[in-house]
């Protein structure tokens, strides 16, 4: 089992307390440099685009009621050069990158690439940036980019078309990283059908659509381009690692079509998508990347360590109501509940054991130990006791960086 570590720098304000951007980026180097000396394989850091705070306050508010910020890092290549700086042996991954906004994924496949070029200036140096993407949390960071429904087929289909736009933007995306030079008429055209909807309900209210399984409607590509090739060409692509944030076994597929990448999960997701997922990944995985192997989904675990569990459950239930108060406005107990239930809280000896019952032993774990709390020096106890009396009682691998 691998273990890595899940950093959100989410600026939210906890018990009246919403600490200074400084701080929350003194903190968040300050765990990193710690996570490091622990043996932590791989810093993962959430990333969020535009003001929560700004938008809270425009027509359509998505989360009217959080206070702050959901995350402070808006690019994880200019902090990924600040953390190896400070670092020795950690990789980096980004958890996930929105490859709509800021550009679309022409300029990130650019960026990448760049990043990659300098940060393989340094002699030796070996570890790895993954680049975790998707298309996004919040529909909000990618409107002011072009990525929204543009007319009424689109408005009433739109959780479809996004979809189908990061197919397109996953093609682009990984296809210019890996060399090649592409134009828009090389890029397959996307259309809806009624198999991509969940009911004939949702299908009819497309206007244009057709009675039962027949017909598709075509959809205009997002970004037109003549034939490009991004540079630097001679980027070292040996220190990168892809995973994609979708469950969409199409863009999973097409993904490895093009390169190895891995796929995110969550620790919320039914085990027995987990396992369909692992099965067709050994099929579909790109053989340029070798046999997949589990630690190729990492999986985000909330963790909170305390000497008793009583004290651990009670403390995690604390965070998760904050949280759903922030994000709904509201208490459901029953989601509080669920959510604690799926929280990895106890005792370092009921931890272990936790563990040993919810994962395969092949298994990459995300640990996120800043959820809804911004005591850092809670924080570091409880990253270092999990290194010290958790980790040990748990199988150890060699690969991945770190004791496991």
């Amino acid at each position: 089992m691998m273990f890595d570590i899940f950093l959100s720098i989410c600026q939210t304000e906890v018990d009246g307390y919403l600490p200074t951007e400084k701080v929350m980026f003194d903190n968040f180097f300050d765990q990193v440099r710690l996570a490091d000396e622990l043996g932590y394989g791989t810093a993962w850091v959430a990333e969020t685009h535009l003001s929560c705070e700004i938008q809270k306050h425009g027509p359509e508010p998505v989360i009217p009621h959080f206070v702050g910020e959901i995350g402070l890092n808006t690019d994880i290549l200019q902090l990924a050069h600040v953390i190896f700086a400070q670092t020795r042996n950690i990789n980096v991954g980004s958890a996930v990158r929105n490859i709509f906004c800021n550009g679309g994924p022409i300029a990130h496949a650019e960026a990448v690439r760049t990043f990659l070029t300098l940060h393989g200036q340094k002699p030796g140096e070996k570890r790895q940036l993954n680049i975790g993407f998707a298309s996004g949390r919040f529909d909000f960071s990618n409107r002011p980019y072009g990525i929204k429904p543009r007319n009424a087929v689109e408005k009433a289909a739109w959780p479809v078309v996004k979809g189908k736009a990061l197919l397109e933007a996953t093609e682009i995306f990984l296809r210019l990283l890996k060399g090649e030079k592409i134009s828009r008429a090389d890029v397959a055209q996307h259309e809806l059908t009624r198999a991509d909807f969940r009911t004939d309900a949702d299908w009819e209210k497309v206007p244009g659509s057709f009675s039962g399984a027949q017909g598709s409607i075509p959809l205009a590509p997002f970004w037109d381009f003549e034939k490009v090739g991004v540079i630097p060409f001679d980027a070292p692509l040996d220190l990168l690692k892809l995973t994609i944030g979708s469950h969409d076994e199409k863009a999973q597929r097409l993904a490895n079509s093009i390169l190895p990448v891995g796929v995110f999960n969550l620790s919320i997701t039914p085990p027995a998508v987990i396992e369909a997922t692992h099965a067709r990944m050994a099929k579909e995985y790109n053989p340029a990347g070798g046999p997949w192997r589990r630690d190729m989904m990492p999986r985000t675990a909330m963790v909170f360590l305390e000497d008793t569990t009583a004290k651990a459950k009670a403390a995690a239930e604390k965070a998760w109501v904050t949280y759903w108060k922030a994000m709904e406005g509201t208490l459901d107990q029953k989601k509080v509940d669920q959510a604690v239930e799926n929280t990895l809280a106890g005792s370092p000896d009921d931890l272990a054991a936790a563990i040993k019952a919810k994962y395969h032993p092949e298994d990459r774990l995300m640990l996120w130990f800043d959820f809804n709390t911004h005591d850092n020096a809670a924080i570091k106890r409880s990253m270092s006791t999990f290194m010290k009396d958790v980790a040990p009682q748990l199988q150890r691998v060699s690969a991945g960086g770190g004791p496991a």
